[in-house]
């Protein structure tokens, strides 16, 4: 009988193995057959799991998503104040900026997908909509913090959501070029966050 392949379990693989990859060199550096190298499969096995490479790396950013998604969730379910508008705003956008290898890594993924998204109208339509889902997210979050009276009443939400989430996406490419450390990278952040808050 011929061996059955867990189709769910191979399309993990390789996009795990496509994802170590972009992060270590890039998108343009990454082709179909080096995955399949990576991932220890035949390409063939990676063209049944996608189409084609612009299919692989939508499915590569998705994952990255999940993973910031994950962390974040951990972060907020194990601070003092779960609930808390303005705890869980401040763990959404420390998620964003990196800390360690993973998120390093993670951010290098994004950074090699938004570069290829400037150019590829179909890319940057999916880069365009977890943006919008991001800042709707932080803008109710900024909403809620206003009405528990931890950020300022006077601060616009959707302008504010929209230059938090800037802020953070370039702080990770700074890390990631090494002008900041994570640490001095989660302070400046930190002191963007403290000026919003409402006073005492």
């Amino acid at each position: 009988m011929p061996k059955q392949v867990d189709y769910d379990s191979r399309r993990r693989q390789v996009v795990a193995a496509a994802f170590a990859l972009v992060s270590e060199r890039g998108l343009e550096g990454v082709t179909m057959r080096d995955v399949a190298t990576r991932a220890g499969v035949s390409v063939g096995a990676v063209q049944r799991c996608f189409s084609g490479k612009e299919e692989m790396v939508v499915s590569v950013v998705e994952e990255m998503n999940q993973r910031v998604s994950a962390r974040v969730q951990g972060r907020i379910a194990g601070s003092v104040t779960p609930e808390a508008a303005a705890t869980m705003l401040e763990h959404t956008l420390a998620g964003i900026v990196p800390h360690d290898e993973q998120s390093l890594a993670e951010t290098r993924v994004w950074l090699a997908f938004t570069a290829h998204a400037s150019v590829t109208p179909g890319l940057a339509a999916v880069q365009r909509k977890q943006y919008e889902g991001l800042t709707e997210l932080v803008a109710l979050l900024l909403r809620t913090a206003q009405e528990a009276g931890d950020v300022r009443p006077t601060a616009d939400a959707d302008q504010e959501a929209d230059a938090l989430i800037a802020f953070a996406d370039g702080l990770g490419m700074q890390v990631a070029v090494g002008r900041h450390t994570p640490d001095s990278a989660q302070a400046a952040l930190g002191r963007r966050l403290a000026a919003l808050r409402a006073p005492e």
